[in-house]
Parts: structure tokens; C-alpha cells; sequence
């Protein structure tokens, strides 16, 4: 169990790093101003500041977020009433804002704030030492922090290194950039993967004997490098073919028709019946067959995310065309639980389902879903095509709409989660 946690919080933390650094980078290079990147949610364990970004480690490591200067996570106001303290630097500026009672600052004037723009004109007003008969203003320094009410000390964010003040090209990229950070992870970790294990697993009708004691393939002499022509008279041609007329057989004597050294062979079979999710599946104890070629080695990680891509895509077809079910989707109880039975079959299960999950959060990612990275891109393509944004409102009303969507859709499969692994 202490294994799998460990493993679970890498391998999640790494993809979530992975995805929240291709943000991170190129709204950097847009000249947006990242204010914070966490990794984790929840309560603050550990930050770092730079001049321009606050890094945090938070409690729940169940994700992470790049929060950019009046993006749709920023908030930054000082509402009137709020009791501060201010420190003004040698250009009679602030320079720090403080509204956290965790920490003081040294020489700090206490003010209770009755308005600011922290925006555009750079200011701040108030009560200063609890005289509430003379309002004083303070000019703001454009790069001065405020340390937020959990201690964290971020730069504010003037309207010039806001998200929206960006071109829309950059604003584009920068949305694009974390699915297209887990694309690239998955392609090396595949490539990695193949080396690990000493080969490539083919997508044709090639197959192997498993190595876990005399199979029932074995014994029906089937042998490594044997493409399987047909499986009870039903003609296959690749491995998910093969894999799904065999599953489909449990527990019935089935004839395989094998080439071998161009030689036709009938061999036997009666695949022994498995339950898998609560399923019933017919297995004889096979794998893909693998390429040792150094080539394919090398372009593996390419191939086998293609390969992988367009599986995941053709699940989530299968979703939206009228086959929906909550045990199509897994939440953080079913990655668990499948981490788990990855950390059982060593590193390369790590590996494997590390370039499976990432390429699972890129493509997921890129959904129309507001508040999803391709909820914003979808909205960069209408702003494009409208030639300006829409309104703050309607882009503020559209990303809750898909927040609480998200939400509902989660609470319902962590639950179904849960029944599925510890109730049924």
C-alpha cells in the first residue's frame, strides 16, 4: 500500500508538473506574468518566491494550476474595509501589501483600504494608524507583491502583464501548450518503455506465449512470432481483433488458425474464462509480439502513442454516439486502484501507465469543455473568428457553467468509483 501511494503521488505529481510547465512556459515567453505556480491544491506546505513567480507545494496532490495575472483563477481584491499594512520603498511607492495577520512587516504602515486600483493607475487608499478622518493615498509600485491572508507573497498584476493583454496567438499557445507538454511525455516515456523491456509490441496479428508458467496457448503448441489468421472461423487482422474474438470465447473450445513460417496450422484452444472489472473474458495466455529492432525502438514512442491516441479517441467516440456509462470513466479512486496493478508489474507497468495517463489528460484536456484547456481554445477560435473577445461576463458565466459541470460529472464517478473497487 505505501508503495503504491508513493507511486501514485509521483506519477501523478509528474504529470501534472509536465502539463502546468507548458503553461507556465510559454505565457512567460507572451509576457504574461505567472504569479503562482503550484504544485498540489489545497492548504500551502512549502513556497518559493522569484521576482516575478510565487512556487508552491500544496497538501492534496490530486492536480496543480499556473495562476496568470488576471486569469479566470486570479483574484486580486482589496475590498474596502480590509485592515493592511504597507511598506513604501525609497521611491515612495509601495512596494508590499500585506493582508495576512501570519506575518508582519517590518516598519509597516497599518491602513484600513477604502479603495485601490492595483490595475491600471497603480494606487491605494485609506484609513492609515486608525485615523478615520483623513483619507491618504499611496502610488503603487508596478512590481510590488501582496502577501494574500495564507502567507503567500505574490506580485499584483497590472492590466500590461495580464492574460488579456497578450496577443491572441500567444493566449492560444500558452492554452495549447500543457495538453501539448503531455503529448511529448508520453512520447518519451513509451520510447523509454520500449527500451526497459527490449522491444516494441506490434499492432498486427503477431503474438507471443506469456511467460506466467504453461499457458493454454502453450500447450496448444502455439509459439512466438505465430500470426493468428482467424479465431473460430472469424478472420483477424490486428491485435484488438484478436483480443476481442478471443475474450468474447471464455470457457468454449475455439480453432485458431496460425501461419507460421508461411506454413497454414490449426491448433485447438479453449480460453479460460477471467473476470476482469466484472466482466467475463475469455484469455489463453498471450501478448503482442514484439520488434527488437533498434529503429523501432526509437520510433516507438511516436507509434505506440498514435496507437494509443487513436484507441482513447475511439472510446470517447463511443461515449458520445449513445454508449455512455460511468464505468467508462475513472477518477482518482480508479487511477489508485490502478496504480496499484501497475506498481505490481515493476517499472515498466510504472512506465506504461505513466505514458497512458498523460496522454489520457492531454487528450481529455482538449475537450469543448469551458474551463477545460479546450474550452479556452474554443474560445480563442470565436474570438478569432468574431475578431474580439466576448464580454467578461459571458466568458465569466460560460467557465462556471463548466466548473460546476466538471464537478457534478467527478463527485458522480469518484462514486461510482468507489462502489465499483470496495462495494459491488
Amino acid at each position: 500500500m505505501i508503495t503504491t501511494i508513493i507511486t501514485f503521488i509521483i506519477v501523478f505529481g509528474i504529470i501534472v508538473f509536465i502539463h502546468e510547465f507548458g503553461h507556465f512556459y510559454f505565457a512567460k515567453r507572451a509576457g504574461i506574468l505567472v504569479r503562482e505556480f503550484s504544485i498540489g491544491m489545497g492548504p500551502k506546505l512549502f513556497n518559493y518566491r522569484t521576482k516575478d513567480t510565487t512556487y508552491t507545494i500544496r497538501l492534496l496532490p490530486l492536480g496543480g494550476y499556473v495562476r496568470m495575472a488576471g486569469g479566470e483563477d486570479d483574484e486580486d481584491e482589496l475590498k474596502p474595509g480590509t485592515p493592511v499594512s504597507l511598506y513604501v520603498g525609497t521611491n515612495d511607492k509601495v512596494t508590499r501589501i500585506n493582508t495576512s495577520k501570519k506575518s508582519t512587516l517590518f516598519n509597516g504602515i497599518p491602513m484600513e483600504v477604502t479603495a485601490t486600483d492595483l490595475e491600471n493607475e497603480l494606487w491605494i487608499e485609506g484609513y492609515e494608524n486608525g485615523d478615520e478622518d483623513t483619507v491618504k493615498r499611496y502610488a503603487v509600485d508596478h512590481d510590488a507583491t501582496v502577501i494574500e491572508s495564507d502567507g503567500t507573497e505574490v506580485r499584483i498584476a497590472p492590466k500590461d502583464v495580464q492574460f488579456q493583454s497578450a496577443s491572441l496567438g500567444h493566449r492560444l499557445m500558452t492554452n495549447f501548450a500543457g495538453p501539448m507538454n503531455n503529448f511529448i511525455l508520453a512520447i518519451i516515456v513509451y520510447t523509454i518503455f520500449s527500451f526497459v523491456v527490449g522491444g516494441v509490441a506490434t499492432n498486427d496479428n503477431r503474438v507471443t506465449p506469456t511467460d506466467s508458467g504453461v499457458t493454454i496457448a502453450q500447450k496448444a503448441g502455439l509459439k512466438t512470432g505465430d500470426a493468428v489468421v482467424s479465431v473460430n472461423g472469424k478472420k483477424v487482422s490486428d491485435w484488438a481483433s484478436l483480443s476481442v474474438a478471443i475474450q468474447s470465447r471464455a470457457d468454449k473450445k475455439t480453432q485458431f488458425v496460425v501461419k507460421r513460417d508461411g506454413k497454414t496450422k490449426k491448433l485447438s484452444m479453449t480460453p479460460k474464462a477471467n473476470k476482469v472489472q466484472g466482466k467475463t473474458v475469455g484469455v489463453v495466455g498471450i501478448t503482442q509480439y514484439r520488434d527488437h529492432s533498434l529503429k523501432a525502438m526509437l520510433l516507438s514512442g511516436f507509434t505506440q502513442t498514435w496507437q494509443m491516441m487513436l484507441t482513447l479517441l475511439g472510446a470517447l467516440w463511443s461515449m458520445v454516439s449513445g454508449h455512455f456509462s460511468l464505468n467508462d470513466l475513472g477518477g482518482p479512486v480508479a487511477i489508485f486502484a490502478t496504480t496499484s496493478v501497475a506498481t505490481s508489474e515493476g517499472l515498466a507497468g510504472v512506465l506504461n501507465f505513466l505514458a497512458f495517463l498523460s496522454l489520457n489528460l492531454g487528450i481529455v484536456n482538449l475537450l469543448p469543455i469551458p474551463a477545460l484547456d479546450g474550452g479556452k481554445i474554443l474560445l480563442n477560435a470565436i474570438e478569432a473568428i468574431r475578431r474580439k473577445p466576448l464580454s467578461e461576463n459571458v466568458e465569466t458565466a460560460i467557465t462556471l457553467v463548466g466548473v460546476a459541470f466538471l464537478v457534478i460529472l467527478m463527485l458522480l464517478v469518484t462514486w461510482n468509483d468507489i462502489e465499483r473497487y470496495f462495494i459491488r
